[in-house]
């Protein structure tokens, strides 16, 4: 089954959608997981400051993102790595928000990428008290990864896709995306405008 994407996940220092501290990159290619990546970000100012808080959740300190490259890095970097991909996150509006805001915030262009939640295809896919990635993610046959640790992460979202796409008969994410009836996302001028002129307001009609 042809089903190619990118999966992504972002853990931040603090509650800015700018302070990106690390990334978890996971490449799909029909269906199969075909390469990975993780990388600690160095935050820009203002936004450096790590919360007690998303320190406890993730356990990344500033001390093991004080030599790491910034976002004018690795921005180029994930555009290679990712390439025309659609990019798929749990919770995507949240991590697409963080590449948006980052980019944002190092007076960067923000990149034109479409993006699926699979949060929201979970919810279209199975039957669960909790949507959270782990429950969502073990319904889809993978479990025992660490949670919070962004690659882990991208990894158990990529199962979850896959494995909806399989369930669904879908056979590449804009199909899974009509049939779970969930709207694709985009940031980016390009991305952004392409969307609206294709979708408009009866996109799921």
């Amino acid at each position: 089954m042809p089903v190619d994407f990118t999966a992504i996940d972002f853990e931040t220092a603090n509650s800015s959608g700018a302070s990106a501290c690390s990334v978890g990159l996971v490449k799909v290619r029909d269906g199969q997981v075909v390469d990975r990546v993780h990388w600690y970000i160095r935050p820009p100012f203002p936004h450096d400051e790590f919360s007690e808080w998303n320190v406890r959740i993730h356990g990344i300190t500033p001390e093991m993102v004080e030599g790491a490259p910034d976002w004018r890095t690795h921005l180029p970097a994930l555009r290679e790595f990712a390439g025309a991909d659609v990019l798929v996150a749990h919770n995507a509006t949240f991590d697409l928000g963080v590449i948006a805001k980052t980019s944002a915030a190092w007076g960067l262009e923000v990149p034109d990428y479409r993006s699926l939640c699979s949060l929201q295809v979970a919810r279209r896919t199975y039957h669960l008290d909790s949507y959270r990635l782990p429950v969502a993610a073990m319904a889809a046959g993978f479990e025992g990864f660490s949670h919070h640790d962004a690659l882990a992460d991208a990894e158990a979202c990529a199962a979850i896709i896959v494995h909806a796409a399989e369930r669904h008969g879908a056979d590449d994410v804009e199909r899974l995306a009509h049939i779970t009836r969930v709207k694709l996302g985009s940031i980016g001028p390009v991305a952004v405008a392409t969307d609206r002129a294709a979708n408009g307001p009866m996109a799921l009609q």
